[in-house]
């Protein structure tokens, strides 16, 4: 396909994803990064990031990209998309200085009737607040899922797009682009698309807070949610893709962030926040899920015992470990005897755990098993072997990855969200 250049601005996981979409759509694609060295080893080939099928999707493309740290390069570009990942603090708060620097280096750098597009997730007022002439700039929501970047960059739902002014053409070299992805595209003005990407997260929070209410609700009464789900989707107000497994809280930093955007708004211009500091309590409750199983069937009576935890990463199919859930177990288990293992995630962020080098040799002698992060290949131990690797019967499976009644039947007791504790009685 000949078209425009399309650069990208800063090669985090959000810019290195969309500019490897866009070498796949055909287009002539700018990959720039500041720093030299990180523009050196994407040229040898070198990832930073773990996201399925992004190599190969590299590879495939890798004629179509230059990578580069040499401002001059984004010169030749039609379109620029500023597309660094935004940082967060503890608090789930944005930290903006170094979006607000690169749309100042990348606008330096531009011919002057190229278009800069804001990519990276900003809060509702930031896009209209740049120094950048309103015609060249505009915003469009990300669609970034960790996991499953490389199928929300290649094939998107829609482009939703900020502009100074929704009722003016959008430009037409970008227009090309845009339309190679063959999805709907939704103009609107700046703080509506700023907006716009909140209200999703919003939505998927309120969906993920349901979901983990009657989950918790389901464990204590001795229904089981995983059989309710499917009724939930086949009806057409809910349907067949919603948000309802159930989680250990809010993990990521997307989510969150975007809740905790959604209270500022709020709180400054005097709307009353209480359904989503609800969504931010029920959340950190769910986050101990695991502490408390651990706590009342096990460290009550023995405070000594072993625990393996496999998984550190906040989700499978992601070397992130932002709100891991994991990581906020391993707080509460300082002073234990702890065994850690994932397959991508170095066990050297909890420096006070044993590292393992499998599975199995993670649960060897341990008295309590926990699945932390659901990555599949957790699903192929055995109960049998785990029998007789593990000293004790205790496994704690908040999303289901084992078959639970198989472990049961094994002489464990197993726990997962949703549903009252299997025993071989059971």
């Amino acid at each position: 396909m000949s078209g425009p250049v399309i650069g990208f601005a800063g090669m985090t996981h959000l810019g290195l994803l969309s500019a490897a979409a866009a070498a796949d759509r055909g287009f002539q694609v700018v990959a720039y990064d500041a720093a030299p060295t990180v523009a050196a080893a994407l040229e040898r080939g070198e990832l930073a990031i773990v996201e399925p099928d992004l190599p190969e999707l590299i590879a495939r493309n890798r004629e179509q990209i230059v990578f580069t740290a040499q401002p001059s390069e984004l010169s030749r570009c039609d379109v620029v998309y500023v597309a660094i990942d935004v940082p967060t603090d503890e608090h789930g708060r944005s930290n903006l200085e170094q979006i607000r620097a690169m749309v100042d280096h990348v606008a330096r750098a531009q011919s002057g009737g190229s278009t800069l597009v804001i990519l990276s997730q900003v809060p509702p007022g930031f896009t209209r607040a740049l120094t950048v002439p309103p015609e060249r700039l505009y915003y469009q929501v990300e669609t970034l899922v960790f996991g499953r970047a490389v199928e929300r960059a290649t094939r998107p739902e829609r482009f939703i797009i900020g502009c100074a002014d929704p009722s003016r053409p959008l430009p037409a070299t970008w227009v090309g682009y845009l339309a190679a992805f063959s999805c709907p595209i939704l103009p609107m003005r700046y703080e509506s698309a700023e907006l716009a990407k909140i209200s999703i997260n919003v939505c998927l929070a309120a969906s993920l807070s349901v979901a983990n209410q009657l989950a918790e609700l389901s464990e204590s009464i001795g229904a089981d949610w995983a059989e309710i789900v499917p009724a939930l989707r086949l009806d057409r107000r809910i349907g067949a893709h919603a948000y309802l497994n159930p989680g250990l809280g809010i993990a990521g930093g997307n989510l969150e962030r975007d809740l905790q955007t959604t209270l500022s708004l709020a709180q400054s211009r005097h709307i009353g926040t209480g359904l989503v500091q609800a969504f931010l309590d029920l959340s950190a409750r769910r986050k101990n899920w695991t502490f408390t199983v651990l706590a009342e069937a096990l460290l009550s009576g023995n405070a000594s015992a072993k625990i393996a935890i496999l998984g550190l990463a906040y989700k499978e199919n992601t070397h992130s470990t932002k709100n891991s859930p994991a990581l906020a177990l391993l707080e509460h288990l300082r002073g234990c005897a702890v065994s850690v293992h994932d397959p991508v995630v170095s066990a050297s962020v909890v420096p006070w755990a044993v590292g393992a080098a499998d599975p199995m040799a993670a649960v060897a002698g341990a008295d309590a098993l926990v699945i932390a992060t659901p990555w599949p290949h957790y699903g192929a131990l055995k109960p049998a072997a785990l029998k007789r690797a593990m000293a004790g019967r205790l496994i704690l499976d908040p999303y289901r990855v084992l078959d639970g009644h198989a472990c049961a039947a094994a002489g464990f007791t197993y726990y997962a969200l949703g549903m009252a504790p299997l025993t071989a009685s059971t």
